[in-house]
């Protein structure tokens, strides 16, 4: 895997709002060290930014989908330019 860092906006779909989805998002970015932020959107679906590397933004969605209550049933994902000034991961 490569350890170079990469920006993703990932908009989730599936039962993802009223589970706990951006804390457990939160505590895996937390724990895999990625920076970035997520948050509710009106359609019922979640968007998140997050930069780290593909290993660290992987390591963040298994801690996400571990546990009961959510169920992602889609995620489409956009890359996106580095924000070298980001350095920690927030709840919006």
């Amino acid at each position: 895997m490569s350890s170079e860092k990469i920006r993703k906006r990932i908009i989730f779909h599936g039962w993802v709002q009223g589970v706990g989805f951006r804390y457990r998002a939160y505590y895996a970015a937390e724990a895999a060290g990625a920076t970035g932020w997520v948050k509710n959107s009106f359609d019922g679906t979640v968007i998140m930014e997050i930069q780290g590397t593909e290993q660290q933004i992987d390591m963040v969605i298994a801690g996400i989908n571990k546990g009961t209550f959510v169920n992602i049933e889609r995620m489409d994902c956009t890359s996106l330019p580095l924000d070298p000034e980001e350095r920690r991961f927030r709840i919006k």
